[in-house]
């Protein structure tokens, strides 16, 4: 699972906390993957430029050069890098800021190996080229999702979606009408059932609402109390 056509996978570690930094290193290695570590954002961005991995693990919190703004910087690059990170901040909209930065995922401390993991598996996946007949385009009411293209429009407007927003967006509008519960939609976005404890899940739909109920539109992602979440226009 950690191979891509025959090579390991390459995963950049940035942690300014060496404990952390050595035991997620391990756990990756172990897994099969190509792990690089470095102690902060400064070396992060460099080990990048001249070494480019297929994943970035950062921490937000770091002296100097923080999590957040390697993500900005590689994002302003032009850099599509899945990036997942590491927060030990709690606050939704701490969370907000890193998705903001352009990062794909976030992960609070502390947390178990096996969810990173499993973060990780679904960031490398996601980040595959897709292979054969994707389906096309999907349409609920003024929501259009081009699946191969991996781009989403609510009207005339294309929504800006990092790639775990756009899958679950994409999960939601291939199942309209369907109630969703919540650990189908954690198994077929996360690979991972999280359990009834992790907020994650109700996170990313409180952002993707902000992107697609702009203007006063109609709200189409609708809370199923007890159970999970449909799209379906009001």
């Amino acid at each position: 699972m950690a191979h891509n056509g025959g090579m390991a996978h390459r995963i950049l570690v940035a942690d300014d906390d060496r404990a952390i930094r050595d035991a997620v290193g391990r756990a990756l290695e172990l897994e099969g993957y190509d792990v690089a570590t470095v102690p902060d954002g400064a070396a992060a961005l460099e080990r990048t430029m001249t070494d480019p991995p297929d994943l970035l693990v950062l921490d937000v919190m770091m002296p100097g050069v923080d999590g957040l703004a390697v993500c900005r910087s590689l994002r302003r690059q032009g850099d599509h890098t899945p990036i997942l990170v590491l927060t030990a901040r709690t606050e939704v909209s701490d969370r907000v800021s890193g998705l903001d930065a352009g990062a794909d995922d976030y992960l609070p401390k502390p947390f178990a190996l096996d969810e990173l993991l499993a973060r990780v598996r679904a960031l490398l996946r996601r980040a595959q080229p897709p292979t054969g007949d994707t389906g096309g385009r999907v349409t609920v009411a003024d929501l259009v999702i081009d699946e191969p293209a991996r781009r989403a429009w609510r009207g005339d407007r294309e929504l800006e979606l990092t790639k775990t927003e756009f899958d679950l967006l994409a999960h939601l509008a291939v199942n309209a009408g369907i109630v969703l519960g919540h650990t189908s939609i954690y198994e077929a976005i996360w690979d991972y059932d999280f359990g009834p404890e992790s907020k994650a899940l109700a996170v990313y739909i409180g952002y993707l609402r902000r992107k697609t109920e702009e203007q006063g539109e109609p709200r189409l992602i609708q809370t199923v109390r007890g159970v999970g979440y449909t799209l379906r226009p009001e």
